[in-house]
């Protein structure tokens, strides 16, 4: 389950940001979680509930924004939205794709106190 080294990175990431603030409390924490990102939601669910008892996170509000997957056909040159990676372009059937967005996993903001 690499979910929970991802949720473990991410805790990571609000405590030094926390410490570099000078704060005592973390607020809320947003994330931008792609759909390629390969990341499975139940998982990171269960992951991010336990892992985050007895720190910083344990009761700040957290906001996921799922970013949608879009490609661009390096044969044909159209954009368009893909669920999977191995998704081939709709107008060619062309699978040499350029990933433009949906594989982003990061903290995009965290408000501290």
């Amino acid at each position: 389950m690499h979910e929970l080294s991802i949720v473990m990175s991410i805790i990571d990431i609000a405590k030094q940001q926390m410490e570099g603030a000078d704060a005592t409390i973390i607020e809320e924490i947003e994330l931008e979680i792609g759909d390629l990102s390969g990341i499975e939601a139940q998982s990171f669910e269960f992951a991010w509930k336990e892992a985050v008892k007895n720190t910083p996170l344990q009761f700040a509000e957290r906001r996921i924004n799922h970013i949608e997957g879009l490609a661009t056909c390096l044969d044909c040159m159209i954009d368009f939205s893909v669920k999977n990676l191995y998704d081939a372009c709709p107008v060619c059937s062309g699978h040499f794709l350029n990933i433009k967005k949906g594989k982003e996993l990061k903290v995009k903001s965290l408000v501290v106190n």
